[in-house]
């Protein structure tokens, strides 16, 4: 069992069967290059391209109960059935990027989506950069 471990290693998790990320998700790169940089050849049992699909599998027993999903995909009140263990130091960091078109209207609602994911902005200052001409 990995709970209860501190700096876990590839080779602990490769003991495991994996549900993660499916090839086409972006962030899945970073997980089979993170195995074959360390040399480690990971037993992914499925994969999925929604983490709260893969979660859900989790909980379910799907495989060994091990799954790798970014970080904020778990919140500890929703997941309450699931353990988020530190993994940073063996995946590198995925970016998010949102591009929107100058003079774009926004709902408020964007607004808090693009602040969830630049949390050094609010919304005075992404509605003056979409007002910016380039």
């Amino acid at each position: 069992m990995l709970v209860g471990r501190e700096n876990i290693t590839l080779d602990q998790i490769a003991e495991f069967s994996i549900v993660t990320y499916d090839n086409d998700f972006t962030g899945r790169s970073h997980i089979d290059q993170a195995f074959a940089d360390a040399g480690v050849i990971p037993d992914i049992l499925l994969t999925a391209i929604d983490a709260d699909v893969i979660k859900t599998y989790v909980e379910l027993g799907m495989g060994m109960g091990i799954s790798l999903v970014a970080a904020m995909a778990y919140d500890a009140k929703r997941d309450s059935e699931l353990v988020a263990l530190d993994t940073q130091h063996l995946f590198e960091a995925s970016t998010t990027r949102v591009g929107l078109r100058k003079g774009t209207f926004l709902r408020s609602y964007a607004y808090r989506l693009i602040e969830m994911f630049a949390l050094q902005l609010n919304e005075a200052q992404i509605a003056a950069q979409l007002r910016e001409v380039a």
